[in-house]
């Protein structure tokens, strides 16, 4: 090896700020989309970004530069061999993080918990792309390609198991406020690993390795991309306080509010006489004359007896006949 590839080794092992000013616009961009979600979550806006396909693609975005970033840092730590007491000390880290997150989620949201997310699924990953340190660019490749395509390829019923869950090939997708399986993201990985391989050899490496965030906004991206751990650990503590206290404030927005009633009065007036608008114009008014009574409350709080059943009914009939 030459001295100039020594060097090159050597400066391209040392920490990056070009690598975390990436990883801290990956953070914030996942803080906006947190953001977001607990609006719609909590009621506050009529939106529910889960049903967007911007959002849900943001969201993959998001997914996707951490795994990515996770590879090429991985082949970049260890471009003077394998280090094995700080690969272990980051696997303890990232994956008791991921076994806190499953633990507080399994509380919180126990019919929708995080059971394989990203932090899962970057501790998982680090320990599967270890073979890949000493393989061709061409061939990590070509495995991340697999990858990616194995959901396509291999996806079955007979894999719809819990157990099974986190390799991603199941007919059926769990149901997880944050799912990340093995396939297709591994795939990421190993693009991440590859794209590290191929940067040491390139003169533009070293520039590239040597260069230090001077302004204040680039400075501040590096912090966040060097503290991108704990973020992620508290930001949601931090964004679900601050915006239930806003909900008690202002309360929920109306129409998010009303949303679930909507849909199924929509989805039982079209199985009956098969008019979308008529349906979706008689069920907004059923909503505002309930919304008058004190039936609506009970509604919402899922307490609706016999006598409100019949008043709801009262109500359909009269916005039946008012309608065109």
């Amino acid at each position: 090896m030459t001295a100039r590839s020594i060097q090159a080794h050597a400066v391209a092992s040392q920490r990056w700020d070009a690598i975390d000013v990436a990883r801290g616009v990956a953070i914030c961009a996942m803080i906006v989309y947190h953001f977001s979600w607990d609006l719609s979550f909590l009621k506050l806006i009529e939106t529910n970004i889960l049903q967007v396909p911007a959002w849900r693609w943001f969201a993959r975005a998001i997914a996707g530069s951490f795994l990515l970033l996770a590879g090429v840092g991985l082949a970049l730590a260890h471009v003077q061999g394998f280090r094995g007491i700080s690969f272990l000390r980051r696997l303890m880290r990232v994956g008791g993080a991921a076994l806190a997150i499953t633990l507080a989620t399994f509380f919180a949201f126990p019919q929708s918990y995080i059971f394989f997310g990203i932090l899962h699924c970057i501790a998982v990953s680090s320990v599967l792309a270890l073979p890949f340190l000493r393989l061709h660019p061409a061939l990590t490749f070509l495995a991340a390609i697999f990858c990616l395509a194995a959901p396509a390829l291999f996806t079955s019923p007979a894999l719809d198991h819990p157990w099974l869950d986190w390799l991603g090939l199941g007919a059926e997708e769990p149901v997880t406020n944050d799912y990340v399986p093995i396939f297709p993201w591994f795939g990421m990985v190993l693009i991440g690993v590859a794209a590290g391989k191929v940067l040491l050899p390139l003169k533009e490496t070293m520039g590239l390795a040597r260069w230090r965030a001077e302004n204040g906004l680039s400075r501040g991206l590096v912090w966040a991309g060097r503290k991108s751990l704990p973020i992620y650990l508290i930001h949601q503590i931090v964004l679900l306080g601050i915006l239930y206290g806003v909900l008690q404030i202002v309360g929920p927005n109306p129409a998010a509010e009303a949303r679930p009633f909507l849909a199924e009065c929509e989805a039982n007036c079209v199985q009956q006489n098969g008019q979308p608008a008529l349906c979706r114009s008689m069920c907004s008014c059923i909503v505002d004359n309930l919304r008058q009574t004190d039936v609506w409350q009970k509604i919402l709080g899922n307490n609706v007896d016999a006598e409100d059943r019949t008043r709801v009914s009262r109500a359909a009939q009269q916005c039946l006949r008012r309608a065109p």
